[in-house]
């Protein structure tokens, strides 16, 4: 099962899970701040805190589909949107950010 990118602005980490384990090709883009980062974070996730994505949009591909995470989905929501306006097209936001994916997913990434 494929998943529309350019549709919703939000995806459920139990689709997330589905779409890495198929090897779907993603770019889990991690928005949280350096300190959070410390605390847990998901394999394979490209680190830029908020704050600094505007410079440094380059190290994402536009054609590419990229899943932002925060803490509980707030902040990447609203990232998601902005990629939007920015060109990311497929950009969409990880619902309940890294809280959720401890909770329903992986119980071994410490929760805080």
């Amino acid at each position: 099962m494929s998943v529309d990118f350019a549709g919703g602005l939000e995806i459920d980490v139990a689709t997330l899970q589905r779409l890495r384990a198929e090897g779907t090709d993603i770019q889990l883009l991690d928005i949280r701040e350096d300190w959070e980062r410390a605390i847990c974070l998901i394999d394979g996730s490209i680190e830029i805190a908020m704050g600094a994505l505007p410079d440094s949009l380059g190290q994402l591909e536009a054609g590419r589909p990229v899943v932002a995470l925060c803490h509980h989905g707030a902040r990447s929501l609203r990232v998601a949107s902005w990629l939007r306006q920015q060109g990311y097209a497929q950009a969409v936001s990880l619902k309940g950010g890294i809280d959720a994916w401890s909770r329903l997913i992986d119980p071994a990434v410490p929760r805080y």
